[in-house]
């Protein structure tokens, strides 16, 4: 059972830094859409992601749930990333998708060292309050 784990761990990790004397260095692939799922939510005008969460919801569920709007694929040290996210109202959609396109590729690059080449939205739903 724990060869399978470790299995399916090495299978969806990626090395960000090997070195003979002191180690290895290395990142599972939710953690890098955890990170571009966190940078997305950040940004002004963005309610949740993937579509059918609340923040406040999202809150109580746990960060797991948060990446299930993110995905990556990480082939030689590129990201490609694709989010689906939910609008806020009255927020100006190309302009809001640009910063968090540009946020989620700045925080996986400083965090991970990795290339971001692709930072992909699908705008899932737009969030309507009553107050507004």
């Amino acid at each position: 059972m724990v060869i399978d784990m470790e299995q399916e761990l090495a299978r969806n990790t990626y090395v960000l830094q090997e070195d003979e004397k002191i180690g290895t260095v290395k990142i599972a692939d939710d953690v890098v859409a955890m990170i571009a799922a966190l940078a997305a939510t950040e940004v002004d005008g963005v309610a949740a992601m993937g579509g059918n969460m609340s923040n406040e919801i999202l809150k109580r569920v746990g960060m797991k749930s948060l990446a299930k709007g993110a995905k990556v694929d990480v082939l030689n040290q590129k990201v490609k990333v694709e989010l689906a996210i939910t609008m806020e109202y009255g927020f100006n959609i190309p302009a809001t998708c640009q910063q968090v396109q540009n946020k989620v590729k700045s925080a996986i690059e400083n965090m991970t060292g990795l290339e971001v080449t692709d930072v992909n939205i699908r705008i899932a739903g737009i969030n309507v309050t009553k107050d507004k």
